[in-house]
């Protein structure tokens, strides 16, 4: 009797150890597996994308800008296994387009394709509602299509040199025309017009189209404008490609030298196309974003793709990006206030 009742209490203590170990070790499991299920719905809540993202395109459905636009997503939606809606907001120079961007929540759920007029010229020529660089996250340039120096074919110049010849001998009696003021092919003649010391007559149109109007019927004598829009012109023979800029000579247009090449070193006035978001867009989904784009700008047949525009890929990191932005804007403020050009 005296050995049950000594070793009942150890029995009992070791049964009731065992049953709060086993109660402890159910109660870890749970939790363990609560917890591993909780961190999978985060997980999959938070992977991106898991939803259409929303790619704002600040010109109207059927130009070059929206055929870049919808050229790129089509083929970024397969790498990123997920769809892009184009969504076109044309008005106001890009305006519309950028305080909307700006304004969208940064989830990588909204995106818009920034050019040289809403990320370059724009911000230096006039006063916007948005600032290019505080108010977006840059994803990665795109690419770009050189602007390439044009004359009316009954002009008497073949080249380049015949051409600065030209108007230092007609000093005021040589016009150009432009898409409008503060365009991109006004400050590119601008900009070459201060780095050669030479003057003529600015004409703005409301348009590309006009401008190439009269400078084919004689109006004007030459022009700055985009490689893409010039091209039909130049295959029909109706003006002559003197220099392009860029730092290379492009694959269209293979005999005309780049202006570097002519002396001009660093004259990369270009019409370009890039990815921006909304500021403060997270760093992962910036990551995810830049590295699909690069690999979608990489694909074997994405030149290919982009030269109806005459566009050459140009794949870089953001943060390369948001130091070509960085620099395109000081270059055209700096000379849109030495040559006191300003809209309201």
């Amino acid at each position: 009797m005296s050995d049950k009742l000594e070793n009942e209490p150890q029995i009992l203590g070791y049964d009731k150890f065992m049953k709060n170990t086993f109660n402890s070790a159910l109660i870890l499991a749970v939790l363990t597996a609560l917890g591993t299920a909780a961190s999978f719905q985060i997980s999959a809540q938070t992977a991106y994308p898991n939803k259409p993202i929303r790619y704002i395109v600040p010109v109207a459905a059927g130009g070059g800008s929206d055929t870049v636009g919808r050229t790129v997503t089509e083929r970024w939606g397969k790498v990123l296994n997920q769809t892009f809606i184009v969504d076109n907001q044309g008005g106001g120079g890009g305006v519309i387009a950028s305080q909307n961007t700006a304004k969208a929540a940064p989830d990588g759920y909204t995106l818009m394709q920034g050019y040289v007029a809403t990320h370059g010229t724009s911000p230096a020529t006039r006063k916007l509602p948005y600032d290019p660089i505080k108010d977006f996250t840059p994803i990665g340039m795109i690419g770009g299509t050189p602007n390439v120096l044009v004359v009316n074919s009954n002009l008497p110049v073949k080249n380049y040199k015949e051409f600065i010849a030209y108007l230092n001998a007609n000093r005021g009696h040589v016009s150009y025309g432009s898409a409008g003021q503060g365009s991109l092919t006004h400050l590119s003649m601008e900009l070459l017009k201060t780095q050669t010391n030479t003057f003529m007559v600015h004409i703005p149109y409301r348009g590309i189209a006009p401008s190439f109007t009269d400078l084919i019927g004689g109006q004007t004598q030459a022009m700055f404008p985009g490689l893409a829009a010039a091209m039909p012109h130049l295959r029909s023979g109706r003006i002559r490609a003197l220099a392009v800029t860029g730092k290379a000579r492009h694959p269209q247009l293979k005999d005309v030298p780049t202006l570097d090449e002519l002396g001009l070193k660093g004259f990369d006035a270009q019409q370009w196309y890039g990815v921006v978001g909304p500021a403060n867009m997270p760093p992962a989904v910036v990551k995810i974003l830049n590295e699909s784009l690069v690999k979608t700008l990489q694909a074997p047949d994405m030149r290919e793709k982009l030269a109806i525009e005459a566009i050459e890929p140009q794949a870089m990191t953001s943060e390369a990006f948001g130091a070509f932005i960085k620099a395109d804007v000081a270059r055209w403020t700096k000379l849109a206030k030495e040559k006191n050009i300003e809209l309201e």
